[in-house]
């Protein structure tokens, strides 16, 4: 069992074809063709700030016949393209382009501003996955931020589920997922 594993046993109970996913941090395109596949005739759109990300992403959905939306934008800009209570799935995974360029990552403050406007455009029931990467030359900061912010959602709106790989040594990923009730 590794984080993506878990993070995508859990989504597939969340969403059905017909849905409206979100894909806040695009990356290689591998979270946005597995919500393309389970979304069906719904809609994804991916976000990324990185031209390559989205390229790389546009190439893997043409290689396995799936469509998406792609905007070369930050995260935090989700907001302009969906009403409020409309998305099913919102997935993140914080940290920097694999094989991509080390000084570009996800800071808290764009997170957390994308956090905010995710949680006010999922559906009651619907799912975001935050999947924490950080370790190496980036991450840090985020984590230590993230973590006292997410423990401070309301509980009366949100369910926040922390999985903690906790004998793994050497930065393990620590996936949160967060439910709209």
């Amino acid at each position: 069992m590794n984080a993506l594993t878990l993070v995508h046993e859990t989504v597939k109970k969340f969403v059905k074809a017909g849905d409206i996913c979100v894909d806040a941090t695009a990356g290689r395109g591998y979270d946005t063709a597995f919500l393309a596949s389970l979304a069906g005739d719904g809609c994804v759109t991916a976000f990324d700030i990185q031209q390559e990300a989205i390229d790389s992403t546009r190439a893997l959905l043409a290689s396995r016949g799936l469509e998406a939306r792609l905007i070369l934008a930050s995260h935090a800009t989700m907001d302009e393209y969906f009403e409020e209570g409309s998305v099913s799935c919102i997935m993140f995974n914080l940290g920097y382009l694999p094989s991509g360029d080390h000084s570009v990552f996800t800071h808290f403050e764009s997170t957390r501003e994308a956090i905010e406007k995710g949680l006010k455009l999922l559906k009651r029931g619907g799912l975001m996955c935050v999947s924490v990467y950080y370790g190496g030359d980036s991450g840090y900061e985020e984590r230590d931020a993230l973590l006292p912010y997410l423990a401070s959602l309301d509980d009366g709106k949100y369910q926040v589920i922390m999985a903690s790989f906790y004998n793994w040594k050497k930065d393990p990923p620590i996936p949160f997922f967060i439910v709209k009730l």
